[in-house]
């Protein structure tokens, strides 16, 4: 049996993770300018992608346990509505060293996929009106174009409306 082609070579942990669950997905890099203000904004104007379809990936802390929340770059994440989506009472951003050590990612670069610790997400439910949305790859500069139904599976995400624009 042959096995599925890499599509980056020295592929991110993500990418591995989407290529070895047999998920159709398309990685699009780009150079990433240190300076910009807003890595999602940056990742939507260098792909030509609407910012509602680019997702960013951030991480918070749920009463004591980090969670995921995958939200359109164009808003920002209701921690209230975070926390409820989990079970929740309290939701606050996670320490940016936490987050890093945990996913096994940097800021700016940490993708739903691959994680180094699988943690609990939730995907804004607002994914599921587009046929592809884009997250990060795994580093600044990289990101993986996929269905938002196999994102969810991989993550064995909630979908919940997470995010507010």
């Amino acid at each position: 049996m042959a096995k599925k082609a890499k599509k980056q070579p020295g592929g991110t942990p993500a990418t591995v993770a989407l290529t070895a669950a047999g998920v159709d997905y398309t990685v699009h890099a780009y150079d990433h300018d240190p300076a910009h203000p807003s890595y999602g904004e940056e990742a939507a104007e260098a792909m030509g992608v609407s910012p509602d379809r680019v997702f960013k990936t951030l991480v918070a802390d749920v009463d004591g346990a980090l969670t995921v929340a995958v939200v359109p770059v164009a808003g920002s994440l209701d921690l209230k509505a975070l926390a409820a989506a989990v079970g929740g009472k309290r939701a606050a951003m996670a320490d940016p060293a936490l987050a890093e050590r945990t996913t096994g990612y940097v800021r700016g670069g940490i993708s739903p996929l691959g994680q180094r610790k699988k943690l609990p997400t939730v995907l804004d439910d607002s994914a599921t009106a587009h046929g592809t949305i884009c997250v990060s790859a795994g580093r600044r500069g990289l990101e993986v174009e996929l269905a938002p139904g196999d994102l969810a599976r991989l993550t064995d995400a909630v979908l919940a409306p997470v995010g507010r624009g």
